[in-house]
């Protein structure tokens, strides 16, 4: 028995666009919710969440095969990545990653022997169902996905040489944390921050990696759609009970 199809992986290597939202309640009980609601996939943030390797590990129990799990780690090290595979799970999302360096450390940390340096312990793994996925060990490393998020001046100074290395299937450009680097907190919109963003992009389809990005703003996703981007993130958990909590609020008031 071989490791499970990761249809993320496949459908980003097939060009197919990818919608979903991020997770940031750290409850598996909305997730169970929102993992009925039909998105591509749902990302479980541990780096601006109040999330541990067990509240990863409960949320995508509740999850399971209704839609692609991501977790987002919250640093890019070798230990959470095989933390998080040995979970289940087969896409991570490491933040922050500024050197070719650190995006060859991260590359190989996804993989087993001898490819990459992934422990190897799938006997008491539930990614292998505790041993009882006969072919996992060989299997596996065909359907572990990473993605790099590019979020700062160094990052995008790196990136030419980041797209030249294998085993990375899409490349995350993260607009807050670009937009502060460059002078801009709290403003993706400005001109600046949206044209190195742009460009960005092109550099990553060019490439054939798959290019992602997070934004609440439709019509900028359809912008990031038609310039070929195909991991996409269109909302959250908080942002979407919020806005909704508010407004039903002030439509009762009024």
């Amino acid at each position: 028995m071989p490791a499970p199809i990761n249809h993320l992986r496949a459908a980003l290597a097939a060009k197919i666009p990818q919608f979903g939202i991020w997770l940031n309640l750290a409850s598996p009980y909305s997730a169970e919710l929102l993992s009925g609601c039909g998105f591509d996939w749902l990302l479980i943030d541990g780096e601006h969440g109040p999330n541990s390797i067990p509240t990863m590990l409960t949320q995508a129990q509740t999850i399971a095969t209704r839609t692609s799990t991501i977790v987002r780690i919250p640093v890019g090290e070798t230990h959470l990545i095989k933390q998080v595979l040995d979970l289940g799970i087969q896409t991570v999302m490491v933040p922050m990653i500024e050197s070719v360096d650190h995006a060859k450390q991260m590359a190989l940390a996804m993989k087993y022997p001898p490819e990459g340096v992934r422990g190897l312990g799938a006997a008491v793994a539930r990614a292998a169902d505790f041993g009882r996925v006969s072919d996992y060990l060989s299997t596996a490393n065909a359907e572990t996905c990473l993605i790099l998020q590019i979020e700062s001046r160094a990052g995008l100074a790196a990136l030419p040489a980041i797209l030249t290395l294998s085993n990375i299937e899409c490349i995350f450009i993260g607009p807050s944390d670009l937009a502060a680097d460059m002078g801009f907190p709290g403003n993706t919109e400005a001109p600046e921050v949206q044209a190195a963003i742009d460009d960005a992009m092109r550099q990553i389809i060019a490439s054939g990696k798959a290019a992602g990005i997070l934004t609440f703003d439709l019509a900028r996703a359809k912008h990031y759609r038609d310039m070929g981007v195909t991991f996409l993130g269109i909302g959250g958990d908080i942002p979407l009970l919020l806005n909704a909590a508010n407004a039903l609020l002030a439509e009762a008031r009024s």
